[in-house]
């Protein structure tokens, strides 16, 4: 296999085209068409109180799918530093990657399978191990920046990877929306078949794709040796990044101000589509629309504030993104789907947060690896990483959920994220400027 040097815009490339793989599955899975056909499923089967049954309980539907995602967060995040430790002492970062690739794919594929009340546990399980697939090779994914690009390159390396995360995600988005809306222009006459259909394509399209960044990226390139135990000195490598992590406090504030800002952002990404729905009573076609807009919307917001971060530097920028998730978030609060003209809100307020969401996905992941000190041990650190944002998003689950069954509305929910990104833009100021950071 060719080897690409370090900066080297094949290599870039390569590396952001997982981006362009992984991309359909937070879009059209979580995001868009599941979400959206989870809720019309379960409305089918649910008994006159809008409750359904699982487990020999009683649960909201919307609850029940919170939990169900908070679960796969939970796992991933125990999981992931343990393997990250590992993959770092063997040097083994690529096949970590493909492993969680292939189970996500898959499993995203086995949701053709749910069809009805019969087979609500096989789309709750395999909802939990594509998480886990996503998430899990995300680990691996980012620990590769400090590898592929310098850190006066990270900035628009790091946009880069979501601009074509969002570029193909949209193209796979609207075919799906077309097999959706118009199933019978391909001689579908099954409602629920269509869908279905979409959750195959997203898994053949994420496992394909993923075969090109495969090509270029570089395994072991410190030239690891692992011993026999690797095991238990993965657990040492884990023990000596966590150690380490006490010690570097602008790292440390930063991890903590990510935390809540992917407590609000995660989980609105999560439950944007069922609030539309539910909360504001949109149709299935004006939800999507919506989602559509959001993405191309978000390409344009990463390379805008990569730019601006060159300008007035990484922790300023965010701060701009963080007043505006919380803002919008107050303008959530205050809809009702009896006001005239909600839907209108209702996408103004989608392209706001387009604008901004690649923009903070973008800039957290190139700012923690400007951050990072001098190591081998990408993978380790970026597990941290990642670990905080997925107990972020198990908190904003379970927030989310038990709002909505203590209050029976989604509005107290969507509060409750705003006062999350207040935090993390106080947090913020507790970061310091570096030599690469501003």
């Amino acid at each position: 296999m060719k080897i690409f040097k370090k900066g080297s815009q094949k290599l870039i490339n390569a590396w952001a085209f997982y981006d362009w793989a992984n991309s359909v599955y937070p879009l059209v899975i979580s995001t868009a068409v599941f979400p959206i056909y989870y809720s019309s499923m379960a409305g089918s089967f649910a008994n006159v109180e809008g409750d359904i049954s699982f487990l020999g309980t009683q649960w909201n539907p919307t609850t029940l799918y919170d939990y169900t995602l908070a679960l796969s967060f939970l796992i991933v995040a125990f999981t992931s530093p343990i393997l990250s430790g590992i993959a770092d002492y063997t040097g083994n970062k690529l096949k970590f990657l493909k492993g969680f690739c292939l189970l996500g794919s898959l499993s995203v594929m086995s949701l053709y399978f749910f069809n009805g009340e019969s087979t609500l546990w096989l789309a709750l399980l395999s909802t939990v191990f594509a998480s886990i697939g996503f998430w899990g090779s995300i680990v691996f994914y980012n620990a590769y920046l400090p590898e592929v690009a310098f850190p006066e390159q990270q900035d628009k390396v790091s946009a880069k990877g979501f601009m074509y995360g969002y570029a193909g995600s949209v193209l796979l988005l609207i075919f799906s929306l077309i097999l959706v809306q118009k199933p019978d222009w391909f001689g579908i006459s099954d409602p629920t078949l269509a869908p279905r259909i979409t959750f195959v394509l997203v898994g053949l399209w994420w496992f394909g794709f993923a075969q090109i960044t495969y090509r270029r990226l570089p395994n072991n390139v410190f030239n690891h040796k692992p011993e026999k135990d690797y095991i238990w000195k993965g657990f040492l490598e884990l023990k000596s990044v966590l150690k380490s992590l006490t010690h570097h406090s602008q790292l440390k504030y930063f991890l903590i101000a990510f935390f809540f800002l992917s407590v609000g952002v995660q989980t609105i990404i999560l439950m944007a589509g069922i609030f539309g729905s539910e909360e504001l009573g949109l149709p299935t076609l004006n939800l999507i629309l919506t989602i559509l807009i959001v993405q191309i919307v978000a390409i344009v917001g990463a390379y805008i504030f990569s730019r601006l971060s060159n300008k007035i530097g990484n922790l300023a920028t965010l701060k701009i993104t963080l007043f505006i998730w919380c803002a919008v978030c107050l303008i959530a609060f205050i809809l009702d789907k009896s006001q005239p003209n909600v839907d209108y809100y209702f996408y103004a307020m989608g392209i706001v947060l387009g604008f901004v969401l690649g923009a903070t996905q973008s800039l957290t992941r190139s700012t923690y690896s400007k951050l990072l000190p001098e190591t081998h041990d990408h993978a380790t650190y970026f597990s941290f990483y990642d670990v905080t944002e997925k107990i972020a998003i198990v908190l904003g689950m379970i927030v989310f959920g038990l709002l909505i069954a203590l209050t029976g509305s989604m509005q107290y929910s969507v509060l409750a994220l705003a006062v999350f990104f207040l935090v993390s833009f106080v947090i913020l100021y507790k970061v310091k400027k570096t030599e690469h950071v501003r």
